[in-house]
């Protein structure tokens, strides 16, 4: 089984090497992989009708999207798992992923069950590995969200978008919807500027890596998400006045919680129940992620949620093929 993404015009692809999959369905699926069927036309794999195909693991493994240190999220998302054990009845374990590829193919693969996906991951996470995602992290008074920002350090002589011709931009990787995917769109459509071109593109694996070599001055600009750069300097990581802003984008979606669709849907109703029962105040939970405004789990669906992330894939040309 190989899973492939195909940027066109950046010439960029990756490969995710999965076991044999199990034999085409005749049912409605839309955009996902021939495995899956959605009847609901909800744009999510189904649960099996069978119960023999539905999975009910003694242990369940959980995953946070690798924008950062993975250590530093094991002990932030320590309480939640705790939470969680105790609405499953399961022993939960934390997978301390190290890039976006390897996250989706675990889950593809059936050793991931629950996990958060970055923006730009959640369609290809959702097409070719059956996740089910329900619910982002939002503020204590319902607002949600992220922007892409581009970012340079002072003095580098960039003060503005057009000033990035024939300048070094650090991305994060092909999957990544701020740092990638919507700043490709955005150089293209707006300013005219092309990878390659106009532009050297270079690929740093994760949010902190980019801000990271801007604010030490090894990459000229980079394209990252604010909430990344925001929870950064409140750890001291980075000092503010080491980047600057020369463009803020839209409002995204932040990263999409779920799981593997497949699981037995009791099981799935107690881990989408510990969700939304989970409580906040004073938690590691809280420690951590009060530092980019968010405070709550939030239901949402991925078809409303999502379809600006989809829409900026298909300005871009990308497509998913799981084959």
């Amino acid at each position: 089984m190989k899973i492939t993404t195909l940027l066109s015009g950046a010439a960029l692809a990756f490969g995710l090497a999965f076991g044999t999959s199990a034999a085409a369905q005749d049912c409605p699926r839309g955009d996902l992989d021939k495995r899956f069927c959605d009847a609901d036309g909800d744009l999510l794999a189904d649960t099996p009708t069978d119960p023999a195909q539905q999975i009910d693991p003694d242990e369940l493994i959980f995953a946070y999207t690798p924008v950062e240190d993975p250590a530093v999220y094991k002990t932030a998302w320590s309480d939640f798992l705790t939470h969680m054990e105790k609405a499953t009845g399961k022993k939960v374990i934390f997978f301390p992923v190290q890039n976006n590829a390897a996250q989706i193919e675990a889950m593809r693969s059936g050793r991931l069950h629950i996990a958060g996906f970055n923006t730009g991951s959640n369609p290809l996470a959702v097409n070719c590995a059956g996740f089910n995602p329900f619910t982002i992290m939002a503020s204590k008074d319902g607002n949600f969200g992220y922007e892409m920002e581009i970012i340079t350090y002072p003095g580098s002589g960039i003060e503005k978008m057009e000033d990035l011709k024939g300048k070094k931009i650090a991305f994060t990787a092909p999957t990544s919807n701020s740092g990638f995917k919507a700043p490709s769109a955005i150089l293209k459509a707006d300013y005219g500027l092309e990878a390659e071109r106009d532009f050297e593109p270079v690929f740093s694996g994760k949010h902190d890596n980019s801000i990271l070599g801007v604010a030490n001055k090894d990459y000229e600009a980079a394209a990252i998400a604010n909430s990344v750069m925001a929870r950064m300097i409140e750890r001291d990581v980075i000092k503010a006045d080491q980047v600057k802003t020369i463009y803020t984008s839209q409002t995204f979606p932040t990263t999409g919680f779920g799981v593997v669709y497949n699981l037995k849907p009791e099981l799935k109703d107690k881990i989408r129940d510990a969700f939304f029962s989970f409580e906040w105040e004073g938690s590691s939970l809280q420690k951590e992620f009060e530092k980019s405004n968010e405070g709550q789990f939030l239901p949402m669906t991925y078809k409303e949620f999502w379809e600006v992330i989809r829409k900026i894939d298909a300005a871009n040309g990308v497509s998913y093929a799981c084959e």
